[in-house]
């Protein structure tokens, strides 16, 4: 029954849909107003239909209707309540279930929002997203079915991937980053209306930079999570090691932050119109192609947690999508504003035009060292199988990362137009803050015997980018505290209502440069050793007393875990006890395979972090082996990820409307 009514319900969204996209274009060419109406309506009943059938999967799950195709491959009785809830997205198909739901989510918003833009321009952008609708639903509706019916009902099943249940960041990581690829939908179709239309105006420009915000929040999210959650479940003391799948996130992540830089020269100045609607198409085409990497299975990745048939036709939707950019670019673009005004090599915009273009750089770096082995794989007769890893990314992308970080800070001190001398001035005191970071590195370098030019010359930089933005932050309270004699929390809380965007900006910005300053210390200060550790007898082990308590075994339904209860010490003071362990998952495509899970006490200073590689046993005593890491400002990197997130959704809230 579950099947037969999911699956109607998801034709009925795909039916609205094209017929919604039919009236919203001819509606958008005719400027007629009732098809534009009829064409919201269509985008209402859509986004119905996919919150119902993503309730509907839920609810087969819950009960454990194994009659469901879906729920026989990933649900099992013995799996805990919230796991079974968060497996809709352990798997192909619910997945793109799951992306149907966003999308369908973002579809009634926009489409309510529409009621009060441009008629014409909302027509052309609702028919463009709605026809995105339309591939999804008909994803959900043919390949990817998650509704299909078994021939043989089972009386229980093997669970979700054993990977997704080891942490509850998992809960929320997915979500986070398919918001992000979802959402970029709404910023493409915003833009692809703005090229059909053929114009472009403030109001435009500042709607699709305000969701490009919301998109660009959700994606540094759900970046953020997916390190942390690498961090804390796979158990090699990292967070990022340039995974195909990482980078596929990591591009349209760059690209859009370009858009947003390039954005305000197109909204202060109205130069850059052209380039900002190429970045947001660019965007979204690498959006496509990073869901492609995950779900295709055409990359050996931690994230390929499913396979199907849904790669040839998702290849040919980006071919199409790129197809439809290209010819809407060749036809339209020549109808965007541009700034007559001549761009001086000493002024914010062409800081702006620096910033983009190494961002880009950046993009097509990372593009290149992971599409590479792909094509090589293709081209070869053999199929021979070459890998481009982190050291290639580590030596290449570094110093485009700190080029970026210097025009951070750089480019708030240049005025709009052309810079005079007393604009020069202001750097006074970010060279100042910039020496004082250096040397707080280097002498903190030289009392742990560890050198590195890399990190002292990121502090450098750093230092002075970071004072730039707190002044930028500071200065409209300032202001308004010194003019009106406010106190300063009221006067900064004022400031941030009339300058909303800047300060979010700015404070996005300072989540950067802590995110920064923490990757610096912890890859040229991070210990790394194992060690065999006699139980009851505490070891020393950089500057931690660790002594090895007992192992127990933790009996769950669905898994049995090895645990080491290890107590640390520092200086004969406790600091509680680690329990890192083995998981051995009773069901599934992993089942009986041992899945390790680290244990991490995390402190403002730094990590300490221990695996579990083995228990032995010898004349009655047990050894356990671990591998420590120390990892100094870990705990910095996650605030500093949280910041960025931030100032992002600070920039993007609307002002309050005055009568």
């Amino acid at each position: 029954m579950i099947s037969i009514l999911g699956r109607s319900i998801v034709l009925v969204g795909l039916l609205v849909a094209v017929l919604g996209a039919i009236v919203a274009f001819a509606s958008a060419a005719r400027e007629n107003r009732t098809g534009m109406r009829l064409a919201r309506r269509a985008a209402y009943v859509f986004s119905g239909t996919m919150i119902l059938a993503t309730a509907l999967m839920e609810y087969a799950l819950l009960t454990h209707d194994f009659s469901v195709d879906y729920v026989a491959q990933v649900g099992s009785l013995s799996t805990p309540t919230i796991i079974t809830i968060v497996s809709l997205w352990s798997a192909l198909e619910g997945s793109i279930l799951l992306w149907g739901l966003f999308l369908g989510v973002f579809t009634l918003i926009f489409a309510r929002q529409s009621r009060k833009l441009d008629p014409q321009q909302s027509a052309y952008s609702l028919g463009v997203l709605l026809s995105i609708c339309v591939f999804f639903a008909f994803l959900v509706a043919s390949i990817a079915n998650p509704f299909a019916p078994v021939e043989q009902v089972v009386l229980d099943g093997p669970g979700p991937n054993p990977l997704l249940q080891n942490h509850p960041l998992m809960i929320i990581h997915p979500p986070s980053l398919y918001a992000g690829f979802v959402g970029m939908s709404v910023p493409f179709s915003i833009g692809a209306g703005a090229l059909l239309a053929g114009r472009m105006d403030a109001l435009w420009i500042s709607l699709l930079r305000r969701w490009s915000l919301v998109v660009w929040s959700f994606l540094t999210l759900g970046i953020l999570l997916g390190g942390w959650w690498s961090y804390e479940v796979l158990g090699w003391g990292g967070y990022w090691a340039w995974d195909p799948v990482e980078n596929g996130s990591f591009m349209p992540w760059l690209t859009l932050t370009a858009f947003l830089h390039s954005a305000m020269v197109t909204e202060k100045r109205k130069m850059f119109s052209a380039w900002s609607i190429v970045l947001i198409l660019v965007s979204f085409l690498l959006t496509l192609l990073g869901t492609f990497l995950t779900r295709s299975g055409v990359l050996e990745s931690v994230h390929n947690f499913s396979e199907g048939a849904i790669g040839p036709t998702f290849f040919a939707f980006i071919g199409f999508t790129l197809v439809f950019c290209v010819v809407l670019l060749a036809a339209r673009l020549d109808r965007m504003p541009t700034g007559q005004k001549p761009l001086h090599p000493v002024s914010r915009e062409f800081a702006f035009l620096i910033n983009n273009l190494l961002l880009v750089v950046f993009t097509f770096t990372v593009m290149l060292g992971t599409l590479f082995p792909l094509i090589v794989e293709a081209v070869t007769e053999n199929n021979d199988r070459i890998s481009v890893g982190r050291p290639f990314f580590d030596v290449v992308c570094a110093p485009l990362c700190l080029m970026l970080v210097f025009m951070m800070g750089v480019g708030p001190n240049l005025p709009w137009g052309r810079a005079s001398a007393s604009d020069f001035q202001k750097l006074r005191l970010p060279l100042i803050v910039a020496f004082v970071c250096a040397g707080v590195f280097a002498g903190v370098s030289w009392a742990l015997g560890m050198q590195s030019v890399l990190g002292l010359l990121t502090f450098f930089i750093v230092g002075a980018a970071a004072s730039v933005s707190v002044r930028e932050i500071l200065s409209p309270a300032l202001l308004r505290r010194k003019s009106r004699g406010e106190a300063f929390p009221l006067a900064f809380w004022k400031s941030l209502g009339g300058s909303r965007r800047r300060i979010g900006g700015h404070i996005a910005h300072l989540g950067l440069f802590l995110l920064a300053i923490s990757i610096a210390t912890a890859e040229t200060h991070r210990r790394d050793t194992r060690a065999a550790l006699t139980q009851d007898v505490a070891q020393n082990v950089f500057g931690y007393d660790l002594t090895f308590k007992e192992q127990f075994i933790d009996q769950q339904p669905h898994r049995e875990s090895n645990v080491a209860r290890i107590e640390v010490a520092v200086d004969g003071r406790s600091l509680g006890e680690l329990s890192p362990r083995d998981n051995t998952y009773m069901k599934g495509k992993m089942a009986g395979q041992k899945i390790g899970t680290p244990s991490v006490r995390s402190g403002f200073k730094e990590d300490l972090y221990l695996t579990l590689l083995r228990v032995d046993e010898s004349a009655g005593i047990q050894i356990a082996s671990v591998r420590v890491i120390v990892q100094p400002m870990m705990r910095w990197l996650w605030m500093g990820g949280l910041i960025m997130v931030a100032g992002g959704l600070i920039a993007a809230w609307p002002k309050r409307a005055r009568a």
